[in-house]
């Protein structure tokens, strides 16, 4: 279909049809159907006023060089000339001018189905100047204003701000033209004294000049060697119209033509204030997806973990990779939480479904989560608690979800998991597998007990934790998507996870992600952990206190710590001998220096200690009063052989 610059031509569909309802009443109609008066009034000399299309408004036309006195230039010379516009000029009734107005409007309506295919703000500014280049002009560039592009609400009447900032998007011109130097795409500029800034941006008006004298280069140019460069390649005509939408300034869009064009007229000026009418919805569309989806991610973001913890023996990679599609972003979580004597809990989930619903939910989980793992650190009774909890929920979700606990004396990892995909592990060698870990169901659907797995010597070797998002593609089946998550598994560098083709690239080649993924990776390293974890084995009788006093003097003044030996042997004492008394004696002393001091002892009993009050003639009672008075923070936990009680100290500068 010809462009409007491409001059009448077509079949007739409607011979009656009115030329002046083409562009809603507003087209420049050719000389020969105006009177003396009409003519008179459709040639606008510098300085005079016209009317704008788009907002009815009356403006200051730009500089317009009439032709020779009598002729009015710029209609004749609205399009590309050629004979079927020698037709048109013949009169108002003329068949060729009535199916010319036609192939105009089909153009403009062409524009529906090129402009705005996806809702990406720059790849709809560039096929708006893609789809004005070179029907309308020889060149094109769009200009948005920056808050639009940070899903902001554009600039209205009266509230704008003395020179708007904008940012390029999209240039593109014909092959005569690309020297030309316009602002580079990404850049922002602010030019307070072109036309494009005083008349679009600061009065919504557009901008024609149609035969450009010497002087109107600058007034157009973004910089003086931009204007020379006009000069230099022939630009002879701009015009410049604002792009609106629902009342609100989003931005603008200039057109130039070259040598081989003639100049543009108020008929180019209707179809391009069209033009720009249709494209700046298409525009404010696409701002407002990426409004919504930027709500959305930031709302998953802040529920993430902003910072990871001391993870002794390990150390913690993560990554997040938002989908493609704002329907695509919803549950998808991690978190990383310290336990008592060095231990590291990892937890990876997925719930079901996207949108902000699933994010609210998958902010409750972890938060849930958190709490339980305070009181056990046994993964499988994790998620037993947490399926109870996903089944109160109002709105019925269900969620994967993967626990692993790391223990740095052993480098050992117990997981359990929710109906979650298992770990990868990749050995020093490059060697990958998947962890063997029985697979319960998932949380909400009521079927427990999760059995946990054990897995050992894990020095020198990586677990990779992932969600599904991060290899599931539309095309490929499970085994092809196992393969690649194995193969990115041994090539992966945990320091520099965003150069992850999975992560940079998509799950598949030349796939987009329609589903969010995070990404985990554990790195045990491959040498003895130093020398700041120590566990012993203590007696079951009454002699274990005085043995755990001695065993944390020693390794105190070892440390440097001997102002720290008095405090902590009463700390040891107090734990020791609730153990003998309430928990069937103790089991190991652990003790761990990161940047502050821990002490643990375990023991068999199923009860956790808790501060009671004590009247002044019980004998007993006290000691967790006293704990909580000497140490920063205390607390305890069920474990798989029993619990344990931890207190932990400050360590002096």
């Amino acid at each position: 279909m010809p462009g409007p610059r491409g001059g009448p031509g077509g079949r007739l569909e409607r011979p009656g049809t009115r030329v002046r309802s083409v562009l809603g009443g507003r087209v420049a109609l050719p000389d020969s159907t105006l009177g003396r008066e009409d003519r008179g009034r459709a040639s606008a000399e510098p300085g005079q006023s016209t009317r704008t299309a788009a907002t009815g408004s009356r403006r200051e036309a730009g500089t317009v060089k009439s032709g020779s006195r009598g002729r009015r230039s710029a209609a004749g010379s609205a399009w590309r000339p050629g004979a079927r516009w020698a037709a048109a000029r013949r009169g108002f009734g003329s068949l060729a001018y009535r199916v010319f107005a036609r192939d105009r409007l089909a153009w403009l309506n062409d524009a529906a189905t090129r402009i705005g295919t996806t809702l990406d703000l720059e790849r709809t500014a560039k096929e708006l100047a893609d789809f004005a280049v070179p029907q309308l002009a020889d060149g094109a560039a769009v200009d948005l204003l920056e808050g639009v592009l940070h899903g902001q609400e554009g600039e209205r009447p009266g509230q704008g701000l003395a020179v708007p900032i904008t940012r390029a998007m999209a240039v593109t011109a014909v092959p005569e033209l690309v020297e030309l130097e316009p602002d580079p795409v990404g850049t922002a500029s602010v030019h307070p004294e072109t036309l494009l800034t005083t008349r679009c941006l600061q009065q919504r008006q557009s901008v024609l000049i149609s035969r450009m004298r010497e002087e109107d280069y600058e007034r157009v140019a973004p910089t003086r060697r931009a204007a020379d460069k006009m000069r230099a390649k022939g630009v002879h005509s701009y015009l410049a119209v604002p792009l609106i939408a629902r009342g609100v300034l989003l931005g603008t869009a200039d057109f130039v033509r070259g040598p081989k064009s003639p100049p543009f007229s108020g008929v180019d000026l209707a179809v391009a204030e069209q033009l720009a009418s249709r494209a700046a919805l298409f525009v404010d569309n696409a701002r407002l997806y990426e409004r919504e989806r930027e709500h959305v991610m930031s709302l998953q973001r802040s529920m993430l973990p902003r910072a990871m913890p001391q993870t002794p023996g390990l150390t913690v990679a993560t990554s997040y990779a938002p989908a493609a599609e704002a329907s695509g972003v919803g549950g998808d979580w991690y978190d990383v939480m310290a336990l008592p004597g060095g231990r590291t809990a990892l937890v990876i989930g997925d719930v079901m479904g996207h949108g902000l619903p699933a994010a609210a939910t998958m902010g409750r989980l972890r938060a849930v989560s958190r709490t339980l793992m305070t009181l056990d650190i046994q993964p499988d009774r994790m998620l037993a608690r947490l399926d109870l909890a996903t089944r109160d929920l109002d709105d019925d979700q269900v969620a994967t979800c993967l626990c692993a606990v790391h223990d740095p004396a052993d480098a050992s990892l117990t997981i359990a998991s929710a109906g979650h995909p298992p770990p990868v592990r990749v050995e020093a060698t490059g060697e990958t597998s998947f962890v063997d870990v029985p697979v319960g169901a998932p949380l909400g659907a009521g079927v427990i007990p999760y059995d946990p797995a054990r897995v050992t010597g894990l020095r020198g070797s990586r677990l990779v934790f992932y969600t599904d998002g991060l290899v599931k593609t539309r095309r490929d089946d499970v085994d092809a998507q196992a393969r690649r998550l194995r193969a990115a598994a041994a090539e992966m560098d945990p320091l520099d996870l965003g150069s992850c083709p999975l992560i940079a690239e998509g799950p598949g080649p030349g796939e987009a992600r329609f589903d969010e993924a995070v990404l985990l990776v554990a790195d045990s390293p491959g040498r003895e952990p130093e020398s700041e974890l120590y566990v012993w084995d203590l007696p079951e009788d009454g002699t274990a206190g005085a043995v755990a006093r001695r065993l944390v003097a020693e390794r105190l003044r070892k440390w440097d710590l001997a102002e720290l030996v008095d405090m902590t042997e009463l700390v040891v004492s107090e734990l020791v001998g609730n153990a003998l008394r309430y928990g069937g004696g103790p089991g190991q002393l652990r003790m761990l220096r990161s940047d502050r001091l821990t002490v643990e002892v375990s023991d068999s009993g199923p009860d956790l200690p808790q501060i009671q009050h004590a009247d002044v003639s019980d004998e007993g009672g006290r000691g967790m009063q006293l704990i909580n008075m000497l140490c920063r923070r205390w607390g305890s936990c069920r474990t798989e052989a029993g619990k344990i009680v931890w207190a932990e100290q400050d360590i002096p500068d």
